[in-house]
C-alpha cells in the first residue's frame, strides 16, 4: 500500500509527532511519500529532520511555471473535474477570513498534488491538520480522482471552523483522525450527524524506547522546564508571573523556556520587567535530544497553555517518569489527572499556576518519584506510537479495501 502524507510545512521542529507516525506506518509496510506545501523557514536542529527534508516533495518548490502547467493540464484533460474543484474552491472562499484568492492558490496546489500522485501511482492522501492542507487534499481528491483523510489536532481548527469549511472537509474525507476525545467532540459539533462515524480517535504516541530508557533522578530539585513555541496560545506570560510570585516569597526556582516564536521579544521584556533574569532562561529552538536532556535535568515539566490539542511534550516528560504541571485545557485532562500524574490547574490563573509550582517544590523526593512513575504508566497505557500507528493503518487499509 502506498499513500502520500500532506503537511503545510515539513519537517518542522514542532512536528516530530508526524515524523514518528510516518516511521511507524512504514514499519507496518505502508509506503509513504512526504509532500509539503512549503518548507520551514527556521533552521532545523535535528539530524532526523534534516534527513526527512531530503525525502520531501515541496509543492511550491517547483516554481510558478510548473504549477501553472499542472493547472492547465488538468483543466484541459479533466474539464468537468477541474471546474467542479474550482466551484468548491469558490465555496470555501465564501466564508473565509482570508483573501479569496488564497483558495484559488489552494486549487493550484491541489492540481500539482494530484499530478504528483498520478505520476507516483498514489491513490490516497492523508493530510495533517484541518487547515489549508485539508482543503488542498479536498480539492485534489476532486480534480485528481483521489481519496483522502486527515488528522485534526486543534486548537486552530476550532477557532474558526466555519471559515475553514470544516464540515465540508469532513464530508469529502473517507475518515478523520482526532487526537483525543475532546478533539473528536469538537469535530462532531460541526460535522453532519451522518458523518459522525467517520471520526476516529487516533492518539499521538512515542517510541517504546522512551519508556525503556532508564532516567536518572533530577539533579536540580528547583528547576522546571516548559517546552513549546513562544506564543500567546501557550500562556508563557502567565507562567512568568507565577514564577515571579514564588521569587517574591523567597523560594529558589529556576525555569527553562525551551522554544522560540513570535512572542520571544515580549517574553524577554517580561523577564527583565519582573526581574527574573537570574531565574529564567530562554533556549531558542533545540533538538529533540536537547529537549530530553532539559526534561531529564528538571524536577518537572510545566505548561500554562490557553488552548491546545494534546501536547506531545507532556507525553515525553511522562514517559521519562517526570511529573507534569499543566493547565486543564482541551484533551489534557484525558491524560493528566490532578494529584496522580502531577498538578492540573485552571488556565490563565497566575495564583493557581503559582500554587502548583509551590506544591511541587515543597513535595518530597518520594512524592515526586511516585508521581513520575504513575505518569510513566499512564502515558504507556495510551500513547505508544506502534499501537496508534496500527490503529491508523487499519483505517487506511479498510478504506482501500472498501474503495
Amino acid at each position: 500500500m502506498k499513500i502520500a502524507y500532506l503537511i503545510n510545512q515539513y519537517p518542522k521542529v514542532s512536528h516530530t509527532f508526524i515524523r514518528r507516525e510516518i516511521s511507524a506506518l512504514e514499519g507496518l509496510g505502508i509506503s509513504i511519500d512526504r509532500v509539503a506545501i512549503r518548507g520551514w523557514k527556521e533552521p532545523l536542529v535535528d539530524d532526523l529532520d534534516l534527513h526527512e527534508r531530503t525525502l520531501t516533495f515541496y509543492i511550491l518548490g517547483i516554481g510558478f511555471a510548473k504549477i501553472a502547467k499542472d493547472v492547465l493540464t488538468l483543466a484541459i484533460s479533466r474539464p468537468l473535474r477541474f471546474f467542479r474543484a474550482l466551484s468548491e474552491a469558490i465555496r470555501f472562499a465564501q466564508k473565509t477570513d482570508r483573501p479569496r484568492f488564497y483558495h484559488l492558490i489552494y486549487l493550484a496546489e491541489a492540481c500539482t498534488l494530484a499530478r504528483y500522485c498520478e505520476q507516483h501511482t498514489i491513490n490516497h492522501v492523508h493530510a495533517h491538520f484541518g487547515t489549508n492542507p485539508a482543503e488542498v487534499a479536498t480539492l485534489a481528491s476532486i480534480v485528481g480522482n483521489l481519496t483522502y483523510s486527515f488528522t485534526v489536532h486543534g486548537p486552530d481548527e476550532f477557532d474558526c471552523p466555519e471559515f475553514l469549511g470544516l464540515r465540508k472537509k469532513i464530508q469529502y474525507a473517507r475518515f478523520v483522525a482526532a487526537i483525543s476525545f475532546y478533539t473528536k467532540s469538537q469535530l462532531l459539533r460541526w460535522a453532519d450527524q451522518s458523518d459522525w462515524s467517520k471520526v476516529h480517535v487516533i492518539r499521538c504516541g512515542l517510541e517504546t524506547r522512551y519508556f525503556s530508557e532508564v532516567r536518572a533522578a533530577s539533579l536540580n530539585q528547583n528547576r522546571f522546564v516548559s517546552v513549546g513555541r513562544l506564543s500567546r496560545q501557550k500562556g508563557q506570560l502567565i507562567l512568568l508571573q507565577a514564577v515571579a510570585l514564588l521569587v517574591k516569597e523567597g523560594r529558589p526556582i529556576q525555569l527553562v523556556l525551551a522554544g522560540d516564536g513570535e512572542l520571544r521579544d515580549e517574553i524577554e521584556h517580561s523577564i527583565d520587567r519582573l526581574n527574573l533574569r537570574s531565574n529564567v532562561v530562554v533556549t531558542g529552538w533545540v533538538s529533540n535530544d536537547s529537549v530530553r536532556k532539559e526534561i531529564e535535568h528538571s524536577r518537572a515539566l510545566v505548561l500554562s497553555s490557553f488552548a491546545e490539542g494534546l501536547p506531545v511534550v507532556l507525553m515525553e516528560a511522562m514517559a521519562m517518569a517526570r511529573p507534569v504541571l499543566t493547565s486543564s485545557v482541551a484533551g489534557i485532562p484525558e491524560l493528566v489527572r490532578n494529584g496522580q500524574e502531577g498538578w492540573v490547574y485552571p488556565p490563565s490563573s497566575v495564583e493557581e499556576t503559582a500554587s502548583a509550582l509551590r506544591e511541587c517544590l515543597m513535595a518530597s523526593s518520594e512524592t515526586i518519584d511516585q508521581l513520575g512513575q504513575q505518569a510513566k504508566s499512564r502515558c504507556a497505557e495510551f500513547h505508544i506510537i506502534d499501537k496508534s500507528a496500527a490503529n491508523l493503518a487499519a483505517l487506511l487499509r479498510s478504506m482501500v479495501q472498501s474503495a
